[in-house]
């Protein structure tokens, strides 16, 4: 019974609370430390993986937000180096360490700290200062901050005034119809914008120089369909390790498109059948890709591992390796460390974390 002056609402509160506090302490399904997973692999040949790390390296703030996760990360890959970022929505933005041992807060703006970044990427400028881009997708704007989390720009929305070169593009924002960013990369000063979950599914593009205010570019190129160079949902954007190709994970046609800087289509690579790729990611030789669903929904959504466009490992973190809240994974980032292979990941709805080691013992 629920005491006079107790009202429900404040009892749900407390329930939420309690909650938050159980997943830190590891109390509840899915808050598992790394240790709970010995023994346990996937993938195959010489691409398996174990859990190396899980939520328990990130901070109180992150774990109070964790089951909001709907972003993705970028990974600093100059020299001496190698911090992680990713953000979480009323949390902000959070570094991982080089060796991916620890994370801390980012202290972030309240405008991008507050919306959800539906994924991140780092940039340099033509002097080499590095920035972070966000697609806020609720927001219908693209942030930009300084490693220390400062807001530096904002990009808003296209208007009726910007003239693209496509007519579909300038008929669709003269309508009034939302912009709903759910990507960006940057290349040669531009920057590159998928918009899927809406019906435009170009990709647009933007200039940008280091801190100031970036602006429209005409060049805008795709569409949803489903002939060579269109999308069924454009979701992530990945400027290839050439620095010449444009990677679009096209999540209802399982593949990845690859496009010019120009927007000139090139090449598809093709992903097994049922897989929903949310975004790509490049290191040491090899491609990732990390999928909000497989062929098989029952074992939870893969990762997969390609080399030369070939899929050498399939990585499936809920059905082989325990991680019951990895239904559906929202975007994964290879690391190579002393010549062995690390994948960190998260998981959408519930959102989770994860960092994987490749077995080499």
């Amino acid at each position: 019974m629920i005491k006079k002056g107790f009202s429900m609402l404040n009892f749900r509160t407390c329930i939420q609370y309690a909650l938050v506090g159980a997943l830190v302490l590891g109390l509840v399904p899915g808050a598992m430390a790394a240790d709970d997973y010995e023994g346990k692999v996937s993938g195959q040949g010489d691409y398996k993986f174990r859990v190396l790390q899980t939520r328990d390296i990130l901070p109180e703030m992150a774990l109070k937000f964790l089951e909001k996760a709907h972003g993705g990360f970028a990974v600093d890959r100059r020299e001496g180096q190698y911090e992680t970022y990713f953000a979480l929505p009323g949390a902000g933005i959070i570094q991982i360490s080089p060796d991916l041992s620890s994370a801390k807060m980012v202290k972030t703006d309240r405008h991008p700290r507050n919306t959800n970044l539906h994924n991140t990427t780092i940039w340099y400028g033509a002097d080499g200062t590095p920035y972070l881009s966000f697609p806020a997708n609720d927001d219908s704007k693209v942030y930009t901050t300084d490693l220390e989390g400062t807001l530096l720009s904002t990009l808003d929305a296209p208007t009726d005034e910007i003239d693209f070169d496509e007519k579909k593009v300038n008929g669709y924002f003269a309508k009034g119809e939302r912009f709903v960013p759910t990507d960006v990369d940057v290349l040669d000063g531009l920057l590159y914008v998928t918009t899927g979950y809406s019906a435009l599914d170009y990709v647009l593009t933007a200039t940008v120089d280091g801190a100031e205010q970036p602006q429209w570019n005409d060049l805008a190129f795709g569409g949803k369909g489903r002939k060579p160079g269109q999308f069924g949902t454009g979701h992530g954007v990945t400027v290839g390790p050439d620095q010449k190709r444009i990677n679009i994970a096209d999540r209802p046609n399982a593949e990845v498109d690859q496009f010019t800087r120009y927007g000139h289509y090139r090449n598809t690579v093709a992903l097994p059948e049922g897989a929903f790729p949310c975004d790509v990611d490049f290191a040491g030789g090899y491609m990732l890709v990390g999928c909000l669903h497989g062929q098989n929904r029952d074992l939870g959504a893969p990762i997969y591992l390609l080399k030369d466009a070939n899929v050498v490992s399939t990585i499936i973190p809920k059905a082989e390796l325990g991680m019951e809240r990895f239904q559906h994974i929202h975007n994964a980032v290879l690391r190579v460390i002393d010549g062995k292979l690390y994948i960190i990941a998260q998981a959408w709805n519930p959102g989770d974390f994860v960092i994987l080691e490749q077995v080499t013992d």
